[in-house]
């Protein structure tokens, strides 16, 4: 039912939860050597999420990859710190996105249950 009501964006909401925990993890490590960034493929993700018998957690684990570092660090670290910022602060706008229009979603239904 919560499918029909809300569609994509619960799932997307799911997804771009898990990858705001993926990237703060990235930017936690930046400093443990031989840490190597993940990030998650959110449209691949969420393809696989949408897709007939898809989960969300199925499709985050095949969505999920390596980050290929632009400058390789001597200690083996992937972490960018400048990219994994900018990821988490755009990841943290479209989760932000999707929260207010699920939010208005939500009044809508309450209006109408109330006869408004």
């Amino acid at each position: 039912m919560a499918d029909d009501l809300f569609g994509v964006h619960g799932r997307a909401l799911t997804l771009r939860s898990q990858r705001l925990g993926l990237l703060a993890s990235n930017i936690a490590n930046a400093s443990t050597p031989g840490f190597k960034a993940k990030d998650i493929d959110f449209a691949a993700a969420l393809s696989a999420a949408e897709a007939p018998g898809g989960s969300t957690s199925a499709a985050i684990q095949s969505a999920t990859k390596f980050r290929v570092p632009l400058q390789a660090s001597l200690d083996g670290n992937t972490v960018e710190l400048n990219t994994e910022q900018t990821k988490f602060a755009e990841n943290a706008i479209a989760y932000q996105t999707t929260l207010s229009f699920l939010n208005g979603r939500i009044e809508t239904l309450k209006r109408a249950l109330k006869g408004e």
